[in-house]
């Protein structure tokens, strides 16, 4: 195979996985937009207690999908590896942190917090792209992220007395994702470790409420149900999450993300009648603006490579 080819077969694999990673992205975070109904059907359930159960349940359906892929020794080998554990200790930490206080959200009637919160997270991930990763922005790029902020800072000032839930949600998941981006570990071996490092913790706090009177299962057969069902809302997002966050720039994971919280925002509002305030619609309308420049952008981007490539002389078989 002649130099040539191998580029052109080398950008062919890197395209298709970009394409990959898009589609996974939009099906993690469609997933995470509609998730406030399923835990608003647990709502007679504890918060640590459902984030319990969700770890423990995953756990089980995560040794499952590493055994019907054959993964151990790809397990075995991230055990092995010093920074690897240490980095999966940290991500295993915030993503603990992220499910316990969304649930809390959720529950707590504060749904339109949350989604500020995911609003957030796409600058923070952008940012962290930018300056630790090095992903170059363009001027339009930066616009967009301006234009974002500053829908964001309106609709913070409307909404003071959450914001700290916000403000931690968007910090523990970006942090989540910026180190599962950086370990490692591939999505489900990375996963299934972490999930593993939790589950101590979550069968104590199980044992201890039923030692203090609380049923460890389930109030009931339809709950206990729900519960056992948490380990796939759990586990498929995230697989595909991480899956996304290792194909694609963390710049465009950044604006993926604008997919959940905006399903998160129209569930709190026209499903369970929280308020829509001014602040609301200027937001909404500022972070959807900068959505589209960011788009387009990217495609702009996309096009100005395709036309480098044809034009370059090296790419002629």
């Amino acid at each position: 195979m002649n130099a040539p080819e191998s580029r052109l077969q080398s950008e062919q694999r890197a395209a298709t996985a970009q394409r990959t990673g898009f589609l996974l992205g939009i099906a993690a975070y469609a997933f995470w937009g509609v998730l406030p109904i399923y835990f608003k059907w647990l709502q007679v359930v504890p918060p640590v207690s459902i984030v319990a159960h969700r770890i423990c349940w995953s756990l089980l359906i995560l040794i499952v999908l590493v055994t019907a892929v054959r993964g151990w020794s790809s397990v075995r080998s991230a055990l092995r590896q010093r920074r690897t554990m240490l980095l999966l200790t940290a991500s295993a930490a915030l993503i603990a942190v992220n499910w316990l206080l969304y649930v809390y959200a959720v529950n707590s009637g504060h749904i339109l917090a949350g989604s500020l919160g995911y609003y957030l997270n796409p600058l923070a991930n952008i940012l962290l792209g930018r300056f630790f990763l090095k992903e170059h922005l363009s001027r339009l790029q930066w616009a967009a992220v301006g234009i974002a902020a500053a829908g964001i800072a309106v609709l913070a000032a409307g909404a003071l007395g959450q914001l700290w839930i916000s403000l931690i949600l968007c910090m523990s998941f970006a942090s989540y994702g910026f180190v599962r981006k950086i370990v490692a570990a591939e999505a489900l071996t990375g996963l299934t470790i972490e999930t593993a490092l939790l589950t101590p913790l979550a069968l104590a706090w199980l044992f201890a409420t039923h030692q203090a009177g609380t049923p460890a299962l389930a109030p009931s057969a339809h709950i206990g149900w729900l519960l056992a069902f948490s380990g796939i809302a759990t586990s498929v997002p995230l697989l595909l999450f991480t899956a996304a966050a290792r194909r694609l720039p963390y710049s465009t994971i950044g604006m993926l993300q604008f997919i959940a919280p905006t399903l998160q925002f129209l569930v709190a509002v026209f499903l369970y009648g929280e308020p829509f305030t001014r602040a609301h619609a200027i937001a909404f309308s500022a972070i959807w603006i900068a959505l589209a420049l960011y788009v387009a952008a990217l495609l702009a981007a996309a096009r100005r490579e395709r036309l480098s490539s044809a034009a370059d002389p090296v790419m002629v078989r």
